[in-house]
């Protein structure tokens, strides 16, 4: 039992460090990166767009309290680049992206805190398609995550990518009404590969680590007021299956995490976007995370850039 508990733990601890920003049980997609027009594929053309911000964070337990002597603070740039084709295929715009995150990061897991940059892990979808009617807009493909990140099995602290493969579903959805309103949500199920190199301690032999499938929503309501927006984003996140360790489900420990270690988050805040007469975009938002279970729970900040090449 007490084997099974330190294997448990060093889990736990290789699951917390993040891709794009610090990982909050093991993200490898920045949630909160899509509100505004988050259904509403631009025309046809090659965009570039970049997500750049902050994250400030303390590991949170099974109860929602904060584990004494952690903490996450990471700065990150995500380049993505995205191309609306002309192409129809039943009735939608064709479109794909490629997406390359970089990050800063520094961790502390109670141990003391290592510092950490480079490429996360980078994300690619080679078939979407958007439609669009009056005032509604729809965009549905499916997202690539590729384990291109570093990876350090002896200490989580010095991780930035996932070490796994993982498929993302989604769905995206945006209403613009007559008067200015907008209400967008970004639908996605993330789909896990397992981590082979996972390591109960340094040194000892490798592991089969499998994370836990996840249900996650960005989600924003607004109203636009001229060149300007105004509103509330923010995203959640539910883990649905179980952490397994070479095809067992981690145990419960009291007071830190439960079965399975699935983690949750609910992050709202306020969020601001221009658009110039030229077309370019710029957003700001705060994403608090008011609820957070088995993961990190801070604050994010962003600024986002589109911009049509």
């Amino acid at each position: 039992m007490n084997g099974r508990i330190s294997l448990t733990a060093l889990a736990l601890a290789c699951a917390l460090v993040g891709n794009a920003q610090a990982k909050e049980g093991a993200d490898q997609y920045p949630n909160g990166a899509d509100t505004w027009y988050s259904g509403a594929l631009p025309p046809p053309g090659g965009y570039f767009l970049n997500y750049f911000g902050y994250y400030d964070a303390e590991l949170k337990d099974g109860n929602g309290d904060t584990v004494a002597g952690t903490s996450a603070r990471a700065w990150f740039d995500a380049l993505r680049y995205l191309h609306v084709s002309e192409r129809r295929i039943l009735g939608g715009n064709w479109a794909w992206h490629v997406i390359v995150p970089l990050v800063h990061q520094r961790t502390d897991l109670g141990g003391g805190d290592k510092r950490v940059a480079g490429v996360g892990d980078i994300t690619i979808n080679p078939f979407a398609l958007a439609w669009h009617s009056k005032n509604w807009h729809w965009v549905a493909g499916i997202d690539f995550n590729l384990p291109t990140g570093r990876y350090d099995s002896n200490d989580a602290r010095r991780s930035i990518g996932a070490n796994y493969w993982s498929m993302v579903p989604l769905v995206g959805v945006t209403y613009l009404s007559d008067t200015g309103w907008e209400a967008s949500a970004k639908f996605m199920y993330n789909i896990k590969s397992e981590n082979t190199d996972f390591r109960p301690a340094p040194g000892a032999p490798k592991m089969d680590y499998q994370s836990g499938d996840e249900f996650h929503m960005d989600y924003l309501v607004g109203k636009h007021v001229g060149p300007w927006g105004f509103g509330l984003s923010g995203y959640y996140l539910k883990q649905v299956t179980n952490d397994e360790i070479d095809g067992r489900t981690i145990p419960a420990r009291p007071g830190l995490w439960s079965a399975g270690r699935k983690g949750d988050v609910f992050a709202i805040g306020p969020s601001v976007t221009y658009r110039t007469k030229d077309g370019v975009h710029f957003t700001g938002e705060w994403h608090r995370e008011v609820e957070a279970e088995n993961r990190f729970g801070g604050d994010k900040v962003w600024l986002k850039l589109v911009l049509s090449l």
